[in-house]
């Protein structure tokens, strides 16, 4: 009734207060359809092989597919599909590396002019850099993206969750027991920002006996199953300690995998098409 509509000067909550977008625009050459956050509430589990490897199942199912390299301090996304060429750019904007299959990539190592250079930025610069590879990057047609994050809930992921319009996050995590401690980081920061959770992908879950072929814990049992009935999340997969596979990403051939670990992300992917 009292209402002056200056709603920089008022607390209340009406019908009339419309909550600000912080949502980027794309690239006006950039038609992205679904973009997937792949995350963890630490460093050291995989984040970047979960996000390679679900790449490259995406392409093999026909979808025009695109990597987000938003871990600045460690990009390691290039390496594993052997992209060592330095990105382009034209009046339209960056113009991203293309992997040998066809995988449209963007991090910061294709930008240094060494690959080794650190990357010695605070905070905010490193979430703007992340902010202008979705609004200055020529993506062209994408059906998925897939962004991978840093550890953690700090600047990077929050400026992900808010530039960009996420359509889903698929948490990683390792055996050990601070499974529970890390997923649950990861589902309240995704509560928060509110983004659908589309499961959980558990790393190093194992090693196999090259000989006997038996299945060795070496991190001791895995938690993963509980975790995820406690939280009602999916189980995308386990993926084990392989020695080819950590040989193909070193040799920047992740392209060329051959394992089912994880092919309930690509039956995931096409029910989000379908």
């Amino acid at each position: 009734m009292e209402c002056n509509h200056n709603c920089e000067s008022c607390s209340a909550s009406c019908a009339e207060r419309e909550a600000e977008s912080l949502l980027a625009p794309q690239n006006a050459n950039s038609n992205i359809k679904k973009v997937i956050g792949i995350v963890s509430g630490k460093g050291g589990v995989g984040k970047s092989l979960v996000t390679a490897l679900s790449a490259v199942i995406s392409a093999r199912r026909g979808y025009q597919t695109a990597i987000l390299d938003a871990d600045l301090t460690g990009p390691s996304i290039p390496k594993m599909f052997g992209i060592k060429k330095k990105a382009q750019g034209s009046e339209l904007g960056i113009l991203p590396e293309v992997s040998k299959t066809g995988i449209k990539i963007m991090s910061l190592n294709l930008l240094l002019e060494n690959e080794s250079d650190p990357v010695i930025w605070r905070g905010p610069v490193i979430a703007g850099t992340v902010k202008q590879f979705w609004t200055d990057v020529v993506w062209e047609d994408v059906d998925f993206m897939f962004v991978d994050m840093p550890p953690g809930t700090g600047d990077v992921p929050l400026t992900v969750f808010q530039s960009l319009p996420v359509d889903g996050i698929i948490v990683v995590a390792s055996p050990q027991e601070l499974v529970g401690m890390i997923v649950e980081k990861a589902v309240k920061m995704a509560g928060m920002m509110n983004i659908p959770i589309l499961g959980i992908v558990e790393n190093m879950s194992y090693v196999k006996c090259p000989d006997c072929g038996k299945e060795i814990k070496i991190f001791g049992d895995s938690h993963i199953d509980s975790v995820a009935m406690e939280y009602h999340l999916p189980l995308l997969g386990r993926i084990p300690v392989e020695p080819k596979l950590a040989a193909a990403s070193d040799a920047g051939m992740i392209e060329l995998f051959e394992g089912d670990w994880i092919d309930a992300i690509g039956n995931k992917l096409d029910e989000m098409m379908a």
